[in-house]
């Protein structure tokens, strides 16, 4: 079968398929239908074909695209239209999770496997509806006991709809934490006396920071790694140690 005959048959596949769909899936499925063929089609075969698909719906004249999400191959509307569809299924579209729930649901992204203990010891509150909440949208799982710890309590980890619910195809497609925090990270802010601040110059106090005090730098303040809040002098002396 060549790749222009196999393409809408894997299309018809994704398009009909309830739950995502592997390349290994769609050989299989694709060799059962055709089992007639005296040449199987291979891996290989899907995938370039799949590739073809995949160029074919990144045109703008289709709504929708193939993605990999939820661990497999799917048809999904573009974000473009996001909007337009939110209409339809406009209830859908509107539940969102509770600030509690998402934070519950990071650790367990992040940390899996992890007791409900260890979500508790992290966010430092009770995690039981939040995580009963998660466990019924099918956003996580139980994946066994923690057999090293008195008690032996659940282990959770994230399912295969938590990353369809958030298009993505593994764990591993999560932004990095350091990525995320870099974002938010602050300029040290400079600190003065109460006494110096009310006598302010002409310029204000940004004139007043850009020509020192009384010819004297302004004392800036840095947070170590360990959080520890120091001057900008004691930071250059704990650099050269």
């Amino acid at each position: 079968m060549t790749i222009d005959n196999l393409i809408p048959h894997i299309e018809a596949l994704i398009f009909a398929s309830e739950k995502p769909l592997t390349s290994l899936d769609v050989t299989e499925l694709i060799n059962n239908a055709f089992g007639f063929m005296e040449e199987k089609v291979s891996l290989d075969q899907v995938e370039a074909a799949v590739d073809g698909i995949r160029e074919k719906y990144a045109s703008e004249f289709y709504p929708f695209e193939l993605r990999q999400s939820g661990g497999g191959w799917q048809f999904l509307t573009k974000k473009e239209f996001h909007k337009t569809i939110a209409q339809l299924n406009g209830d859908k579209f509107l539940k969102r999770l509770s600030a509690a729930a998402m934070e519950t649901l990071a650790i367990i992204a992040y940390k899996q496997p992890v007791t409900k203990g260890e979500i508790e010891s992290i966010r430092g509150v009770s995690s039981d509806y939040a995580v009963q909440k998660l466990l019924e949208k099918e956003l996580i799982i139980i994946t066994g006991r923690n057999e090293k710890l008195p008690g032996h309590p659940l282990v959770y980890a994230t399912s295969k709809n938590f990353m369809d619910y958030f298009g993505i195809n593994t764990a591993d497609d999560l932004p990095r934490i350091k990525e995320v925090l870099a974002e938010q990270l602050v300029e040290p802010t400079i600190i003065r006396d109460m006494e110096e601040t009310q006598e302010q110059p002409e310029g204000g106090i940004e004139g007043e920071i850009e020509r020192g005090l009384e010819g004297e730098e302004p004392v800036a303040m840095a947070v170590t790694e360990g959080g520890e809040l120091i001057e900008n002098g004691d930071a250059a002396d704990s650099e050269e140690s």
